[in-house]
Formats: structure tokens, C-alpha cells, sequence
């Protein structure tokens, strides 16, 4: 097969990412699938995979460096975020048995779907999650690819800030050593997370280049694993069911009273039943439960960058590279959920690490871990925001010159947004809920099949053949979870059920 002509110039940047800006497009022909964009030259072929009968495609902009185990860590970090702080509220609404099935069929999946990517990106040459939209769809294909990846960002740094201003409020009162809470503006998250906003995050995100920030990832990765080993640590140090004055506190547990030496052992006859795990459940929560593993799981804008640095890059390294990273996740996430839930049972929240604060303020671990993870969230959100910003600039100024008021205020503007989403928002559950059960979604299960569909050619792949009709079903699935979670999700609001709404 001939290699595909160019569908769309892309400015790029040392590290593989896109530039704030692209070029002008060509248009795509009714009815004729390949895409007919201006002739190429020499410099408009770079930057896309060149087709050979019998070499895997490569990329000429530049030589890939990065080894297999940097590549492993880096898409590793871009699978972990703030869903692991959820995932034991998941499984208090599932149930063991049932969490563990749903987790390995999300982890399954986005396996599957990232192999779909990986063979469309090899077929026509393209990098980008929202080219390979304009490759299948033309511009309404790109657009609506940079509208979920825009979604999906702002939903992942609203969960960011909503830690922030869950939790160092309660990091602030722990140092001041402050037993009672009070109405002081500096214990006060929605006036801390604007401030942290302000002076932190906004200047960060001003910058033209963030590449330089990429070392956040590394340090963001080992909070979360801190998080985990001190997770596992306090299942065996929280007594259950809390003593009275704890119990009392949390409003979630039961009302019994129990002193710390009166406390049952688990398994004991008589024990209560609160301290029993379930192993299957149902209720209106679950609904909840796979658009925060689907969001837990979003990795799929971050892949073809990453594919594109790898050494002596093919589809089946880059294959073994996403098995390994989701496996790797996989493992921590389940951990994660599993300790977690049984500490607390059916008293976790929808944000684990807030729990905690309900036991013992004062801990220390915990202490040590809030601060861990409040500042690899804050040196996330930059990061987080720099793809947004790019998609909107190709959704509202494609084609125009590099500007930095327009710069500074789509940074501005989008953080403004997030944090007036943030200070309104009940809780983290309702972000994880509806963007995990809109974008997510589309972006490992929907966009990847249909984009496979469209852009692996007829005579390769036939359209009925199975391949294809696999990827139609995948897409199917995706959009019945779709449906299913958000009905669920609006029903749940609407007769007002929510246990946790009022929590935090």
C-alpha cells in the first residue's frame, strides 16, 4: 500500500507533543475516504509514520530515545490520577467479588481499545488522538475528539483542586495544631484552593513549555505508591467498628458504642455487621461505579505521544508497554480499593483520604501523605491544563499566530472555570461520576473503534470482517455504559439518594 498522503500539517515540539498552534487544513472529499490535503514536500512530511512493506512505521522528525521502562513509567503516570482516591468507595457499593470482575473487564478493555489506536495510527502516519478523528471524520471528527480530551482534562483537574480543597485545610489546621474548626479564611478550602490557584498553579501554567515539568511525574507516581503502602498500613492499625467518640464523629458507622478495648474481632461471633466486607452488591451507587474506573483508566491521548519517543519504536513494544503499565496500575488500584474498604466498610467516603481525617486528625502518616499528594496534584494540574489549552486553540483559533494574551487568558479563563466548578460542587463523587460516564467513555471505547472502523481500508479489512465487527461491538458497549451510568446518575440526583452528597 502506497503511504497516505498528509491529512494535516503539525507544528511540533522537541518532546513530541504538539505545538499551541497548526497549520490550515485540507478538506475531506464526500464520499471518498482518503483525505486530499496539500501536496507534500519534504518538510510537510515530517512528523508522521512513513509505511514501508516490511518495516513497522517510524517517525523522521526525530530519533526516539526513551527505553522501554522510562516509557512504562511514563504512561504508568498518565494512567494513575486522583481515581484511586475512589476506588474504595467503588467497592463499597460492588462488593468485592463484583469490583474486582468490573475492574478487570475496564483494564481489559482499555487494553483492547489502545491496540485499536495503535493499528489506525499505523495505517495512516498519525500522532494525535484528535488527528486520527480528523483522519476518519474530517474536522467535526477533530472536534469532537479535542471536546472529550478538553472534558475529560477539565473533569481530571477538578478533581485535583477538589483535593486540595478537601485537604489542606485539615493539613493547615493539623500544623496550627487547631482541635476545633473554625471560620478563619486560612482553614477555609474554597479561599485556599483560589489562592493556591493564583499563586501556584496559574504561573506555572503561563509557561509556553511545560516539558521541563515532566520530573513532577516521576515525584507524583512515588506519592501515590507512599499513599498506597500507608493505605495497607492503616487497615491493621483502625480498630472496627470505631470506638465512641470516633463513631460518633464520622455519622457513618454505627451507632453502637464501643471503646477501643471492648472492640470485637473481626469474625467473632457477635461481631457487628458493619465490620463484615460484602462480596456483592447493588444499590443506586453502583451506578458510580465504572464511570470512576473508566476515568481511573483514561490514558489514550497520552499513548501515541508516548509511542512516538519510544527507541526503535513497533505496535507490539508499544503493545507491551500499555499491558504492563495497566497491569502495573491494575494491581495499585485494586490494592488501593481493597484496604481501603476494609478499613472503613460501608463508612468510607467517596474521597478515601478524607476518611481518614475522621479517625485521627492529628496522624502523622496520614499528615505525611496528605502533603505528598497535595503537592503532586498541584504540580499536576499545569500539566493537566497544557492539552486542554492546545485543543481549544485548534477548535477556536486554528491557524492563528502564537499570542500571549491569548495565552494567558484561555489559562485564566479555564481555571477560573474549574474553580467555581470546584467551590459549587457537593463533592468529588459527582465529578468523577458524570465526566467518567461522558468522556471517559468515549475516549477508550468509543472514539478508538469507530476510528478503527473508518480508517483501516476496505481492502485489508473488509467491513464485515471480524476485526471490524468486534470494534463495532466494543463501540457498542461503550456507548450502552455511557447511557446506562448517566441515567443512573441523573436519577440518582434527582430523588436526592446520594448518601455522601452533604460529606464534605
Amino acid at each position: 500500500m502506497e503511504a497516505p498522503l498528509q491529512t494535516e500539517l503539525v507544528e511540533l515540539v522537541p518532546n513530541g507533543k504538539h505545538a499551541e498552534g497548526l497549520h490550515p487544513v485540507g478538506t475531506p472529499t464526500a464520499g471518498d475516504e482518503r483525505v486530499q490535503g496539500p501536496p507534500r514536500t519534504c518538510v510537510e512530511g515530517e512528523g508522521f509514520l512513513q509505511k514501508s512493506p516490511s518495516k513497522e512505521p517510524q517517525f523522521t522528525d526525530f530519533e526516539g530515545k526513551t527505553s522501554f521502562g522510562m516509557s512504562v513509567f511514563n504512561l504508568s503516570n498518565a494512567i494513575m490520577g486522583s481515581g484511586i482516591l475512589g476506588l474504595a468507595y467503588a467497592m463499597a457499593n460492588t462488593g468485592i467479588i463484583l469490583f474486582l470482575f468490573l475492574l478487570t473487564a475496564v483494564a481489559l478493555l482499555s487494553s483492547y481499545s489502545i491496540h485499536l489506536l495503535l493499528k489506525s495510527s499505523g495505517i495512516v502516519g498519525i500522532r494525535a488522538y484528535e488527528q486520527l478523528g480528523y483522519r476518519a471524520f474530517g474536522t467535526p471528527g477533530k472536534l469532537v475528539a479535542a471536546l472529550a480530551i478538553t472534558l475529560q482534562n477539565i473533569g481530571a483537574m477538578s478533581s485535583y483542586l477538589y483535593i486540595i480543597k478537601s485537604e489542606l485545610p485539615l493539613v493547615i489546621q493539623t500544623f496550627l495544631n487547631l482541635e476545633a474548626q473554625t471560620s478563619d479564611w486560612y482553614v477555609n478550602g474554597n479561599y485556599l484552593v483560589i489562592l493556591v490557584s493564583v499563586t501556584i498553579i496559574l504561573p506555572l501554567a503561563l509557561m509556553r513549555q511545560l516539558g521541563y515539568l515532566g520530573y513532577s511525574s516521576g515525584f507524583s507516581l512515588s506519592c501515590m505508591v507512599f499513599f498506597l503502602v500507608a493505605v495497607i498500613y492503616k487497615k491493621f492499625q483502625v480498630p472496627c467498628p470505631l470506638p465512641s467518640t470516633l463513631a460518633n464523629a464520622t455519622g457513618n458507622f454505627s451507632l453502637t458504642q464501643f471503646s477501643r478495648e471492648e472492640t470485637p474481632l473481626r469474625g467473632e461471633a457477635g461481631a457487628p455487621a458493619v465490620c463484615t466486607p460484602s462480596y456483592f452488591t447493588l444499590n443506586i451507587q453502583t451506578a458510580y461505579t465504572i464511570p470512576i474506573m473508566a476515568f481511573a483508566f483514561v490514558c489514550h491521548p497520552e499513548v501515541l505521544p508516548i509511542y512516538t519517543e519510544l527507541k526503535d519504536p513497533s505496535k507490539k513494544k508499544m503493545q507491551r508497554i500499555s499491558n504492563l503499565s495497566i497491569t502495573v496500575m491494575y494491581l495499585m488500584y485494586f490494592l488501593a480499593a481493597l484496604f481501603g474498604y476494609l478499613t472503613f466498610y460501608d463508612g468510607v467516603e467517596s474521597e478515601l483520604l478524607h476518611t481518614y481525617s475522621k479517625v485521627d486528625p492529628f496522624d502523622v502518616l496520614i499528615l505525611c501523605v496528605r502533603v505528598a499528594v497535595l503537592m503532586a496534584v498541584t504540580l499536576t494540574v499545569p500539566i493537566v491544563l497544557f492539552p486542554v489549552r492546545r485543543a481549544i486553540q485548534q477548535m477556536l483559533f486554528q491557524g492563528q499566530e502564537f499570542s500571549w494574551l491569548r495565552h494567558v487568558l484561555i489559562a485564566a479563563g479555564l481555571l477560573t472555570c474549574i474553580n467555581l466548578l470546584v467551590i459549587f460542587a457537593p463533592n468529588i463523587l459527582g465529578i468523577f461520576g458524570i465526566i467518567g460516564a461522558t468522556s471517559a467513555p468515549c475516549l477508550i471505547f468509543i472514539f478508538p473503534a469507530v476510528f478503527y472502523f473508518r480508517i483501516v481500508p476496505t481492502e485489508k479489512e473488509p467491513a464485515r470482517s471480524t476485526p471490524k465487527i468486534l470494534a463495532l461491538c466494543f463501540a457498542a458497549l461503550g456507548l450502552l455504559m455511557m447511557t446506562m451510568s448517566l441515567s443512573f446518575i441523573i436519577i440518582d440526583w434527582v430523588s436526592g439518594t446520594s448518601r455522601h452528597g452533604g460529606n464534605h
